[in-house]
């Protein structure tokens, strides 16, 4: 797992290098003071020789310039080595997730992609700084310290071995037991982040149903249970602390009682004892630091799980070995065919689905909320994959294209229709990046998005805010349906897409199809019967199942569940918008 975050360190690698030697070498300038500061005492200020004192200093403030300077570059590669790999980390996530299937997008919820992408990123950011700095720095000042201690005297030396042992131990069981309550912390993120998308995303309904207060509480809940278990972590983190500083006083107090009998008794002198004092301190800080270090290690494991979820997840929809990059005709045919989102599920969305449809045809799809309508069609472009049987488009199995082709054949205008920040010309282009200003006004033509483009102070180069706020239900329709229209695609699927149109724009949208675009098939999910009547053929769905396929008039004479929808609809007297254009 951690040989796979690390190769995102890619192009960082010289950085990620630079820095611990950096650090080691600030180490040994640093090493090198305390020592020099034994010979001015010793040798300069208690003999009295200031020639001394002057020579040592001046090396000591050699020493401490090369410190700074390696302490500086350390910290510039440092910063840029985990800035980098953390830039490196975002992009192979992201990439990766846009090679995902919806079954794949359906395992992480879209809050905890979020959260991997940003707070679990920073995370391991951080502590991969934190490893190529203190981790580097803070064992080699320890070691180094050490040295120098039994260098100059292994009895009082002793007293650090003994302090580093009894907190080495300490420090395992802390980290052990914050371990698993930090693992439980980063999840509840999830639920955080989901809180706030939500609101913000349904911000009008939220406002319309006056939901404020049961908002503000569910985000007050999320954010309460990141506090409790980051409260609970921190507890048994924060007794380092006094630990540390026990064990820091206990040594001082230890070697400076021990120091000065041996001064008395002639046995260590006093600028020994102030170095020894020094390194005590170079000592205990190393190991402090190193507590961080392993805390910080600790909160990262779980943000590197989960980052290492997502850069492993591999699509299960791929293109075959051989690929076939070219879709002929918009014909498809349904054999046999069962689904299901849930692989272990016993009881299939879809059940034993056959039909042929010819390429040109229109194809109205009609059926209760919950008959499967949209999971139908998504097979088509393997948006998912049939559980068994096939589904051929122009004569071929779809699982035998290479998914570019497939899809740019299969233009899908879903139910949620999303534009995105940006001009409308640029959101058509989604379509076909190459369109021309003048493709793009045909489509438009096309989908009766024209008319209310060209009202529009700047037309084309209008700014479509984000989530297309700024444009009306049956707009935001239109211009996607435009948008796939672009594609020129072999076959079109409107899944519910002109739900928020009036009868009479639904109707033309439809005649400009049959007029413009006759050899592509097209599949036309529908609530309203009035939007499909006219097709050359309608399906029936009920309960995943095909009830009914045939022309208006034979579903009303054959199909009870059709004829019920279309007396429903029509007994009233119809729509209430203006009278349809046929």
């Amino acid at each position: 797992m951690l040989k796979r975050i690390l190769q995102e360190v890619k192009e960082y690698k010289s950085a990620s290098i630079m820095t611990p030697v950096c650090m080691i070498l600030e180490v040994l300038f640093e090493t090198l003071i305390p020592f020099l500061m034994a010979s001015i005492i010793d040798e300069g200020i208690t003999k009295g020789d200031m020639g001394h004192v002057v020579k040592i200093g001046m090396m000591m403030l050699g020493v401490a310039a090369l410190s700074l300077l390696t302490g500086v570059g350390g910290g510039a590669f440092g910063a840029r080595a985990s800035s980098g790999f953390a830039k490196n980390l975002r992009e192979a996530m992201y990439n990766n997730i846009q090679t995902f299937s919806f079954k794949n997008i359906d395992k992480f919820s879209t809050a905890g992609l979020v959260t991997r992408l940003t707070t679990d990123v920073t995370n391991v950011q951080n502590a991969y700084q934190m490893c190529l700095r203190m981790a580097m720095r803070a064992p080699f000042s320890l070691i180094c310290a050490l040295f120098m201690a039994f260098y100059i005297n292994s009895r009082i030396a002793c007293i650090y071995l003994i302090a580093v042992v009894m907190l080495g131990v300490v420090l395992t069981f802390i980290i052990k037991n914050a371990t698993k309550t930090f693992k439980e912390a980063f999840p509840k993120y999830d639920a955080l982040n989901e809180s706030v998308q939500e609101n913000v995303s349904a911000i009008r309904v939220v406002k319309a149903y006056v939901r404020e207060e049961r908002e503000i509480e569910k985000f007050k809940t999320a954010s309460e249970n990141i506090y409790t278990i980051f409260k609970k972590a921190e507890n048994n983190v924060v007794i380092n602390g006094p630990i540390m500083q026990f064990t820091v006083y206990s040594c001082i107090i230890l070697i400076s009682w021990i120091g000065a009998k041996m001064i008395s008794a002639h046995t260590l002198t006093t600028g020994e004892l102030t170095s020894l004092l020094a390194y005590c301190m170079n000592i205990l800080m190393s190991l402090m630091m190193l507590s961080f270090v392993f805390v910080m290690i600790t909160m990262s494991s779980a943000s590197v799980e989960r980052i290492y979820e997502v850069l492993t997840e591999e699509p299960d929809i791929v293109d075959p070995d051989d690929p076939i990059m070219e879709v002929k005709d918009g014909s498809i045919e349904f054999d046999h065919v069962d689904f299901a989102y849930n692989e272990n599920s016993t009881e299939p969305v879809l059940k034993d689905i056959n039909l042929s449809i010819r390429s040109g045809e229109t194809i109205g799809i009609m059926g209760g909320t919950g008959s499967a309508k949209t999971s139908l069609v998504n097979l088509i472009s393997r948006l998912y994959d049939v559980k068994e049987g096939k589904i051929l488009v122009g004569g071929v199995d779809v699982r035998r294209y290479d998914l570019e082709v497939l899809r740019n054949n299969v233009s899908h205008v879903l139910q949620n229709n999303v534009l995105f920040s940006g001009t409308i010309k640029e959101n058509l282009k989604w379509g076909n990046k190459e369109a021309t200003h003048e493709e793009c006004v045909e489509a438009c033509k096309l989908a009766c998005a024209d008319e209310f483009i060209n009202a529009f102070p700047d037309g084309y180069d209008t700014v479509i805010t984000q989530g297309g706020t700024n444009v009306s239900g049956g707009q935001k329709q239109r211009l996607c349906i435009a948008r796939a229209l672009l594609k020129k695609p072999k076959i079109l699927i409107l899944d519910d897409s002109t739900s928020a149109v009036d009868t009479a724009t639904d109707a033309r949208i439809r005649k400009a199809f049959r007029e413009y675009i006759p050899e592509t098939t097209k599949l036309i999910i529908a609530q309203r019967v009035s939007s499909v009547m006219d097709a050359d053929r309608i399906m029936v769905m009920d309960e995943g199942r095909l009830v009914g396929f045939g022309t208006h008039d034979e579903l009303m004479a054959t199909n009870d569940i059709y004829r019920e929808i279309y007396e429903t609809q029509t007994s009233g007297g119809g729509d209430f918008d203006e009278k349809e254009e046929l």
